[in-house]
């Protein structure tokens, strides 16, 4: 499509039309240039039907050259077919806690009990799928943590390898500042992909294994402007049997850490949220969506490229043409003056 990018210029188009009629024309010189006896010799210079035809000649080459200079003015440009804008989104990183405690059953899924784990990749494979446009990584961990994806845009394999998990792959025991520290160094190694980088780490327990405290991976993470989302998981009343008969209540969450969970999320500028059951899973879910939301596609974009250059061009071609024109026919006109008073 051909546009212009500046229309207005556009209205300099008349201007030499109204100088011709409205300016008033210079007075003539009181004295004539040239002194001679007898204006018969130079008769032959006198061609009006040429002197008018010249003049008329150059009215429309001008014109046309004045038309160039405006349009080119105007900056006429092609505007190319609308192209896609790639959305660049967060690094964002999955930590899945794996350890033996994730096999308590105290969710309810489609009407039936099942074990946190279970719960969790339900909700957290909505979760992936919604996050279009994010690099997205997933940790594994238990007693040990595993970079199951490293950060991706193919949210598919994250999602089959989050679902192929299982209970006790990592180990029985919880290495949460392993975890930390292993998406640290994962999100740093790629820090100019993405502008925001963030961790939404999943556990039902406390710290029991590792190499590194949870709270000195944290101060890693702040370092390097890793935002760390923490969810404790887990029922806080359990009915179960008695050993005497009858049944009674327990806290089968009593083991969660969460006062550890709420400093390394304050530490690095997320949240803590506790998860009771899978609806306020699926909740805190979609309130880390709010909180980091998907990257919007930009507007499309067109690709611009301009042409005044070309009736710019031709412009100063009519003008340098019109110039030589002029020189080559004074010095004509100079060659036959000088041969008329030569032979005069």
């Amino acid at each position: 499509m051909w546009s212009l990018a500046w229309p207005w210029a556009l209205a300099a188009l008349p201007l030499p039309f109204l100088f011709r009629y409205y300016v008033p024309e210079a007075k003539g010189l009181s004295e004539a240039g040239l002194r001679v006896p007898s204006v018969d010799s130079f008769s032959t210079l006198r061609d009006r039907s040429g002197t008018e035809q010249l003049l008329n000649w150059r009215f429309w080459v001008a014109a046309l050259a004045w038309v160039l200079l405006v349009v080119a003015a105007a900056r006429p440009e092609r505007i190319g077919e609308e192209l896609e804008v790639p959305v660049a989104g967060r690094n964002l990183m999955l930590a899945v806690d794996l350890s033996g405690s994730m096999d308590q059953k105290d969710f309810e899924l489609a009407g039936r009990r099942v074990d946190r784990l279970t719960a969790t990749k339900a909700v957290a494979s909505d979760f992936i799928e919604r996050r279009e446009g994010d690099r997205i990584g997933l940790i594994l961990f238990g007693e040990r943590a595993y970079l199951q994806v490293p950060l991706t845009l193919d949210r598919t394999t994250v999602n089959i390898l989050l679902m192929e998990a299982f209970i006790g792959l990592a180990g029985e025991k919880t290495a949460i500042g392993d975890a930390i520290t292993l998406a640290v160094r994962r999100v740093h190694e790629q820090a100019g992909s993405a502008g925001e980088q963030v961790l939404v780490l999943l556990t039902d327990g406390a710290n029991t294994a590792g190499e590194v405290h949870p709270l000195k991976a944290a101060q890693l993470a702040q370092q390097v402007g890793l935002r760390i989302y923490t969810i404790g998981i887990g029922a806080e009343q359990l009915e179960v049997a008695s050993l005497i008969g009858g049944r009674r209540q327990i806290n089968p969450s009593a083991d969660l850490d969460e006062g550890t969970l709420t400093e390394i999320a304050q530490l690095t500028g997320g949240r803590y949220f506790r998860a009771t059951d899978t609806a306020t899973l699926q909740d805190i879910y979609r309130l880390v969506d709010e909180l980091e939301p998907v990257e919007e596609p930009e507007s499309g974009f067109r690709p611009i490229k301009s042409y005044y250059y070309y009736p710019l061009a031709a412009a100063f071609a009519l003008v340098i043409f019109m110039c030589l024109v002029s020189l080559l026919q004074r010095l004509s006109i100079r060659r036959r003056v000088e041969g008329q008073l030569s032979a005069s």
